[in-house]
């Protein structure tokens, strides 16, 4: 999956907890970037969870690689109709309500759009395509407009981050740090610190059991605005900071709102699940709310 880069870098600071808890890391690479976790629990009990993280991270990246030619977002973009699994079907749920909640700027049909500023193909052809309302969902049954397909860059790896923090919650780990692009921490307080690819470290942020994803269109660039891209909409910041219940939601959340008003971004920190949100400007100047 194309590079993301995340810029929070990672200062955990644990409780006094009983010896028998041992403190365990793993890093691994995964969505075309470095993945890491933390977590806290009887030594014994670390090595096969952490096995299932890693299981849990491929069968995710088999869901929604756009370059494993097997995987179940290929497929679906190749023949335009899927039959997909559970999985899949919940993250297209949740991605239907992310694209609502940001009136339409996070928008999983935009890849076409990515792909021609990409490649220098034909941007005002491609940006035809765009349309989240012209998907189609019918129990598993997904269909495509003609033309159309989809990217998850902007909520697969939170939808990832999740799964794992889960899984290991009812593995019995209550202290752990899940990054895998977005940061998720049960029990804490984990700090983050908040840095922008052109101003740099601008803040610092304690979370527990939260989630945090940040988006910066800059830190990849694709053509003249970075790689969040929109049919009719260019960023309107240069790094959106959303800590929320879930790594999924944040993560979609935080690609929407890179291209979102100061208006938008205040109705959206009102959503169930939603805690805080922190806008850089391109001026470098910071607002929380």
């Amino acid at each position: 999956m194309m590079k993301r880069r995340r810029f929070l870098a990672i200062a955990a600071s644990f409780a006094a907890t009983p010896a028998i808890a041992q403190r365990t890391g793993w890093t691994g690479h995964a969505f075309g970037a470095e993945v890491s976790i933390e977590l806290r629990g009887p030594s014994n009990e670390s090595g096969p969870a952490l096995r299932h993280v890693q299981a849990l991270i491929a069968e995710v990246e088999g869901l929604f690689s756009l370059y494993d030619p097997g995987s179940d977002l290929v497929l679906l973009n190749g023949k335009g109709m899927r039959n997909v699994p559970a999985r899949f079907e919940t993250l297209m749920r949740i991605a239907d309500q992310a694209h609502h909640l940001t009136d339409g700027l996070f928008d999983p049909t935009v890849q076409p759009l990515w792909q021609a500023l990409a490649e220098g193909g034909n941007v005002a052809g491609a940006r035809r395509f765009v349309g989240w309302d012209r998907v189609t969902m019918r129990g598993n049954r997904v269909q495509l407009g003609a033309g159309q397909a989809l990217t998850f860059n902007g909520i697969a790896q939170g939808f990832a981050t999740d799964l794992v923090s889960d899984m290991l919650r009812d593995r019995g780990f209550e202290r752990t740090l899940v990054n895998i692009g977005e940061h998720r921490g049960s029990g804490g307080p984990w700090r983050l610190g908040l840095t922008d690819p052109v101003h740099g470290r601008l803040a610092m942020r304690t979370i527990e059991n939260m989630a945090v994803a940040t988006s910066s269109p800059m830190a990849t660039p694709v053509g003249l605005s970075g790689h969040i891209v929109h049919a009719v909409q260019t960023p309107r910041w240069s790094t959106v900071s959303v800590e929320a219940e879930t790594a999924t939601m944040a993560d979609a959340l935080s690609t929407g709102l890179a291209l979102g008003d100061l208006e938008l971004a205040e109705r959206v920190r009102g959503a169930k699940g939603v805690h805080r949100i922190t806008l850089i400007d391109p001026g470098g100047d910071l607002i929380t709310l």
